[in-house]
């Protein structure tokens, strides 16, 4: 289980996040929801070990790792898909995919079947370049890419975003897919209201750095989740 304890950010003299708490558990989704600006991406890279935090502590599966840099973070099972995919547009979509190997030892290190399962698209454009997939195909390249990690945490930022509505259901199935294998925990930064509340099983509403609301799906009250994101 990961779990955020009251923990600050700052970029320099700017505070970014304020005392925020979250837990995300293996076969349940965590929804990260908020307006533009309210700390969401921050969040996701504090747990990603990107950025430093200046206060709290954050632990996986019960070990403090609130110091340990990324590739540690990342030899532990924690894949990030950062807002914007950050694919490299030159390579192919096979070498871009082998990226995410890098954490594994040396016999693990193939790229999973189920990625292309889940994604068939990927594997009929293995020798594009991967700046010359559309936005959608770019997207599923980036969550590709952490799954060939074999993740037991993944951080998920805005996959929607951008994305033509039949690839928006494509990833929605696909992350479905991943919670329910059980195998690990997702936390999911999301906007859309009607993705993040069909998939998570816990909701989180930021603003200004902070948490205002959080529920889960059995004591949910839509109109009050509702009136916290309109804050």
């Amino acid at each position: 289980m990961l779990e955020a304890s009251a923990i600050d950010l700052h970029y320099g003299a700017a505070q970014a996040l304020r005392a925020v708490s979250l837990t995300a558990e293996e076969g349940k989704i965590t929804c990260v929801m908020g307006r533009n600006g309210v700390g969401k991406t921050s969040l996701l890279r504090a747990l990603a070990g990107h950025q430093p935090v200046s206060r709290g502590r954050v632990t996986w599966n019960g070990a403090d790792i609130t110091r340990l840099p990324p590739h540690e973070r990342a030899r532990r099972g924690i894949a990030y898909v950062p807002q914007g995919r950050d694919i490299f547009p030159l390579l192919t979509v096979e070498e871009n995919l082998a990226t995410g190997l890098a954490p594994l030892r040396r016999a693990e290190r193939s790229i999973p079947r189920e990625v292309f399962d889940l994604f068939p698209v990927l594997k009929d454009m293995l020798r594009r370049r991967g700046g010359d997939l559309s936005g959608g195909q770019q997207q599923q390249l980036a969550i590709g890419r952490a799954l060939v990690m074999r993740p037991r945490l993944l951080l998920l930022d805005e996959p929607t975003e951008g994305i033509q509505p039949s690839i928006i259901k494509d990833i929605g199935r696909a992350i479905a897919y991943l919670r329910d294998s059980a195998r690990m925990a997702i936390v999911l930064v999301e906007q859309y209201f009607d993705f993040a509340r069909a998939l998570g099983d816990r909701f989180v509403v930021m603003d200004r750095g902070a948490v205002v609301y959080a529920c889960g799906t059995d004591d949910m009250d839509e109109g009050a989740l509702r009136r916290a994101l309109a804050l």
